[in-house]
C-alpha cells in the first residue's frame, strides 16, 4: 500500500498515511482539525531492460538507406583505426 503525505492548510502540520488506492483521501488535520491537502512529490524513474537507448532499436546513422543506394567502390584494404566506443545515449523525455 502506498504512503501519502498530507499538509494542513491551517497549522502547516505535515503527516503521512498508509492507504489503499481505493481509500478516500484524508480531509482533516489530526492536530487542529483544519483542512488538509495531499502533497505531491516527484517520483524517480528507472529505465530497466533494452529499448531505452537510441542504439538499442535504430540502425547507426549513415548506414541505412545511404549505403544501399550509393555505388559500391572497389574494396581496398584500409588501415585499421582505433576509435573510442561511445556509451549509449539516453532518449530525451519531455514533460507535459
Amino acid at each position: 500500500m502506498p504512503t501519502y503525505d498530507y499538509r494542513c492548510d491551517r497549522c502547516e502540520n505535515r503527516f503521512e498515511r498508509v492507504q489503499k488506492f481505493s481509500d478516500s483521501p484524508v480531509k482533516t488535520c489530526p492536530k487542529c482539525k483544519g483542512p488538509v491537502k495531499r502533497v505531491v512529490h516527484a517520483t524517480g524513474i528507472v529505465f530497466k531492460g533494452s529499448g531505452f537507448y537510441i542504439n538499442d532499436s535504430r540502425k547507426a546513422a549513415g548506414k541505412s538507406a545511404e549505403s544501399e543506394s550509393a555505388p559500391k567502390a572497389e574494396s581496398t584494404p584500409k588501415a585499421s583505426s582505433t576509435s573510442k566506443s561511445e556509451s549509449p545515449k539516453p532518449i530525451a523525455v519531455s514533460e507535459k
